[in-house]
């Protein structure tokens, strides 16, 4: 026969039956929360790295690759077609006015020198051979001039005596017509040989202004060459460093081949190159920021090659500080031109987490212990800041480095 539990057996019983629901809870509970860390990705802190929401100014700037070159340099030319007979001296050397760099083996040049020297003295004989030609032709000429002159009085006087004796009866009229046709022609002879004189004197003129004319151009010949076997003992022209040379003794060089460059390197400038894709922001008088070792150097725009070559555009940058002491010759550099200013915008540091183009409308906001997807708008940047339009506040923790295998996420745990 079955007998009824007592007050303290059934109490026990309960306490038991609590007991063991709430151990079933808890390895539920347990269970969930075992499972929802293991759905739930997460990332060690240690593994981004992040940046506070500010305000300042964000300059939109286009990215270059820039190198230092002197402000001012020089590039000699050879004056003539010549060998390299000798190096004075080498790249790197200082030198200063009428130092000599290079010798230019001037033989050639020599010879075609003399040959035109002596076709100069030649003309210059010829000048005087025809002076004395056509001086003994006028001679000739003014000597039968005289004695035409005479032959007029002459037969003037005789046309005179037969209209005389025409008058006293003692002459005929026809005596007097042919005295007076003798006169008529000696004069037109006289007058012929006073046109022929100036002829001459004329041709004399015209032949000694032409030899002139030849002896004046030889002369410029003759003075350039000297010039040029002057220019072949290559000369500094000014203070400065030689940054290069033709060195190879006994090679060619044509006229007009560049032999020696000098450079100033008291100032300096940035020879910069941009995808031409960017080609119309490229405009003299804007601003760019060259980048040195961290250290950022102001310029402005000074020309823009007009030409496109392999697909980009060459500029040149115009330091305000063009004699840094970080400045050096073909150092290489960045530059960065400035497109757009926004002087009062909300700001973060700029890292590769922006370099996706998938993050354009995206940002990670550290919460607490999450990473929470929050939407915003990213505007002008440049190589230290990005500019955020909205979706963020000052104060705001937000990731810049790469996330990149959880971009898909809302959220994620931070460990």
């Amino acid at each position: 026969m079955d007998r009824e539990l007592s007050a303290t057996t059934r109490q026990a019983q309960k306490q038991k039956r609590i007991w063991q629901i709430g151990i079933a809870v808890a390895l539920v509970a347990a269970a969930v929360f075992g499972f929802r860390n293991l759905i739930t990705p997460s990332l060690e802190r240690s593994e981004i790295r992040t940046a506070v929401v500010e305000r300042g100014p964000v300059q939109a700037t286009l990215t270059a690759t820039g190198e230092v070159v002197p402000e001012h340099e020089q590039a000699i030319t050879s004056p003539i077609q010549a060998r390299v007979e000798q190096v004075l001296r080498t790249s790197g050397e200082e030198v200063k006015p009428g130092d000599q760099v290079l010798l230019l083996d001037r033989s050639f040049t020599q010879l075609a020198y003399d040959k035109m020297k002596d076709e100069q003295e030649m003309n210059q004989h010829k000048r005087v051979q025809l002076r004395l030609q056509l001086q003994k032709k006028l001679n000739s000429l003014e000597s039968q001039l005289a004695i035409k002159r005479m032959s007029v009085k002459s037969l003037q006087a005789r046309l005179e005596d037969e209209q005389y004796l025409l008058k006293i009866g003692g002459g005929t009229q026809e005596q007097v017509k042919q005295a007076d046709l003798n006169l008529k022609i000696a004069q037109q002879e006289l007058a012929q040989l006073e046109r022929d004189i100036a002829s001459e004197r004329q041709l004399l003129q015209a032949d000694e202004q032409e030899l002139g004319f030849t002896l004046a151009m030889q002369g410029r010949s003759i003075e350039e060459l000297e010039r040029k076997m002057q220019q072949a003992e290559v000369r500094a022209t000014h203070r400065g460093v030689v940054t290069w040379v033709k060195d190879e003794i006994g090679s060619t060089v044509n006229a007009g081949d560049v032999i020696v460059r000098l450079a100033d390197l008291s100032s300096f400038k940035v020879k910069a190159s941009v995808s031409d894709a960017f080609a119309d922001q490229m405009q003299p008088g804007g601003e760019a920021t060259v980048r040195i070792n961290n250290t950022d150097l102001k310029g402005t725009i000074a020309a823009v090659e007009p030409t496109v070559t392999n697909g980009t555009v060459t500029f040149y940058v115009a330091l305000q500080d063009n004699a840094h002491t970080l400045l050096r010759p073909n150092l290489r550099v960045d530059v960065y031109v400035t497109t757009a200013t926004k002087p009062n915008t909300l700001r973060v540091k700029n890292g590769p987490y922006f370099n996706s183009a998938s993050n354009s409308d995206m940002v990670y906001v550290v919460q607490g212990d999450e990473l929470i997807r929050t939407p915003a708008d990213i505007g002008a940047s440049n190589v230290d800041y990005v500019e955020l339009e909205r979706g963020v506040q000052p104060g705001d923790e937000v990731v810049i480095s790469s996330i990149k295998d959880y971009e898909h996420l809302e959220k994620v745990k931070l460990k």
